[in-house]
């Protein structure tokens, strides 16, 4: 059966001039904000609530519990701050609803601002992505002129202000603490939690850090009501609801953003719509939702013989045919991540791909912790020996436990980022490191002898 095609989010990607206001309007834009404001913040926050969504950034919170938990102040405004980063390998579904519907994030950003009581909101976007920031600046400019930001939001006694801000590319800064810090002009670094962001945020004050495509789901919710939103999810029952993005990269023949429902499987995202793997090959391992996420294969299958185990309805089946969820995710042992998989087939040598992810990781960290600076810089340096074969059995131990040293004694994400992929990995093909030892791995993308 062919995956659903609800074309809610993407719907104006292919209208002419798409990112204009002209476009939008025409294709009902604007008119979420209208009825939200009839509704009333209270009653917006109630249909985020019912509609569960869950955060598109990576975490997978609760949006509408993520909100509740603003803590205003009388002395000091409060912010949005907009998580337009997106600095994670393998991800690159943010910057289409910026570069294909800007207007749709604007109206998105305003909603949940009068939701909030909030009057500026900060959309952090990744520095390299000009065109992105270059279409959502116009849509700035363009709903402030008609009267959809301003002094008066439709004429209503609500002031508000919307800021593109460019990052300076540290993919740190996808961190929501690092991205308050570099946004208010500090070096781009985590801050310790708590006091978490919603009480003490940008400048101090009480901020709400969202990521991009959650708040532009959020005229859609408005419009159909949250129930309706959530029931369009294959996992509404989980509290998983909607549809979202799907980002799907590597050896597919059709690589690419895609719009489906909340818990279609990895195989339906790679197979009907990403084309399949290469003709000739088969599927070796899938990075489910950016490089931060542990790998899956085919092979594996679900133990869950308990019926009170969450994965109970999927046992037997492969890891591939689970429904892509927060929570389902996380039972297989991995993360749902950006919900953007990266396809590796039968050619991949998996020492390569590991030595490519640790570079990365190595060079991204900000250096404030000991263990991931220390760390991610020690699993590059194994890896680099791994692949050209200047690799001992010690080594390969000392890899292994780099990683588990780093893994919950940093103070953000970024170290467990890099150590759980290289224990993915080598949990699942150690046999390739062992094969490496005293003999360089095959090259990415060239079939081992």
């Amino acid at each position: 059966m062919p995956v659903e095609n609800p074309r809610i989010l993407t719907k104006n990607y292919d209208t002419p001039n798409s990112w204009t206001l002209a476009a939008y309007e025409a294709s009902g834009g604007y008119q979420a904000l209208r009825k939200a404001i009839a509704m009333g913040p209270a009653a917006i926050r109630e249909e985020v609530k019912a509609a569960n969504l869950r955060g598109r950034g990576g975490a997978g919170f609760a949006a509408g519990v993520k909100w509740s938990f603003l803590k205003t102040r009388t002395d000091m405004p409060s912010y949005i701050a907009v998580n337009a980063d997106e600095g994670e390998p393998g991800t690159f579904k943010d910057r289409t609803l910026m570069e294909k519907d800007p207007h749709r994030c604007v109206e998105g950003f305003i909603i949940a601002a009068y939701a909030l009581d909030v009057h500026t909101v900060y959309c952090y976007v990744r520095g390299e992505l000009v065109l992105a920031i270059k279409r959502l600046e116009q849509a700035v400019r363009e709903a402030r002129a008609k009267g959809y930001l301003g002094n008066k939001v439709l004429d209503q006694d609500f002031k508000l202000d919307i800021v593109v801000h460019s990052g300076a590319g540290a993919y740190i800064c996808g961190e929501e603490t690092s991205l308050l810090n570099s946004l208010e002009g500090l070096r781009g670094e985590p801050r310790l939690k708590p006091p978490f962001p919603a009480v003490v945020g940008a400048f101090g004050a009480p901020t709400i850090v969202n990521n991009l495509e959650t708040l532009a789901t959020v005229p859609s919710i408005v419009e159909m009501g949250g129930d309706a939103f959530s029931k369009l999810s294959r996992l509404h029952h989980m509290k998983d609801g909607g549809v979202r993005l799907y980002g799907v990269s590597g050896h597919v023949n059709r690589p690419g953003v895609y719009e489906a429902p909340v818990g279609i499987t990895l195989r339906e995202l790679i197979d009907d719509l990403g084309g399949g793997v290469r003709t000739g090959h088969t599927i070796k391992a899938v990075i489910p939702g950016g490089s931060s996420t542990p790998v899956l294969r085919e092979s594996d299958t679900v133990h869950a013989p308990d019926e009170k185990h969450p994965l109970h309805a999927w046992h037997g089946k492969s890891h591939l045919d689970v429904p892509m969820g927060v929570d389902t995710m996380r039972g297989l042992g991995t993360m749902l991540g950006t919900c953007c998989a990266i396809v590796m087939d039968d050619t991949t040598s998996m020492v390569r791909a590991a030595e490519n992810l640790m570079v990365f990781y190595a060079h991204e960290s900000c250096g404030q912790c000991t263990p991931c600076r220390e760390g991610c810089a020690w699993m590059a340096k194994l890896c680099h020996k791994f692949a050209d074969g200047t690799a001992t059995q010690v080594d390969l131990d000392t890899l292994a436990d780099v990683a588990n040293n780093i893994i919950g004694n940093t103070i953000c994400a970024l170290g467990d980022g890099a150590a759980m992929p290289m224990l993915g990995i080598l949990k699942l093909f150690r046999n390739e490191f062992e094969a490496a030892i005293g003999k360089p791995a095959p090259h990415l993308g060239v079939r081992a002898a």
